[in-house]
């Protein structure tokens, strides 16, 4: 019987955490976890403001964010994970993480859908290597979904983004943008 001297056994204990710790979940079930709740907010999506559903069925593709989680107090920054759809299929993985400044206190979270309206905004999307929201995406920011229909004239804009579902209490000013960028779950 051979014995392990404590620094092979330490430098082992070492190397196995660092090992552990660059994981990138390569074989895990993130995607199945995250196109899971892709399905569930579209789902609720389309229930609660039907006119989403002409929306997505003129759209090039979709970037669905589940639950994007926001916080600030001066300072603050948001975080989630989505999937990009072309018709009914996920075909990337995306995070979205924004920060943000200004007077601004509270918490939220939120889902979120970019509607990509031309296969040309599609295509800048994809092909960038991270990519913001900018002057050209709409905002469909509406209670009652009723109004939220591919003939008005936010159907117009390369991109529209819908916001839906918020719980918690965010309030201030701030300037902030948020980018995307293509992760393997």
């Amino acid at each position: 019987m051979t014995q392990i001297s404590r620094r092979t056994f330490a430098l082992g204990t070492l190397a196995a955490t660092t090992l552990a710790a660059c994981g990138n979940g390569i074989g895990g079930a993130g995607a199945a976890v995250i196109d899971s709740r892709v399905d569930s907010t579209l789902n609720h999506m389309y229930a609660t403001y039907p006119g989403t559903r002409d929306l997505a069925n003129k759209a090039s593709g979709m970037l669905v964010m589940p639950v994007i989680t926001q916080a600030g107090l001066g300072v603050g920054g948001s975080f989630g994970r989505g999937a990009l759809r072309i018709g009914e299929t996920t075909v990337d993985y995306y995070s979205a993480a924004s920060a943000s400044a200004g007077l601004q206190v509270g918490g939220q979270q939120f889902s979120s859908v970019l509607f990509f309206m031309t296969p040309e905004a599609l295509t800048d999307f994809r092909r960038a290597s991270g990519w913001a929201v900018g002057a050209n995406v709409e905002y469909a920011l509406n209670d009652t979904g009723e109004s939220l229909r591919a003939e008005t004239t936010t159907s117009l804009a390369p991109v529209i983004a819908v916001v839906f579902a918020q719980a918690g209490f965010r309030a201030g000013a701030t300037i902030e943008g948020t980018k995307y960028t293509r992760i393997i779950p």
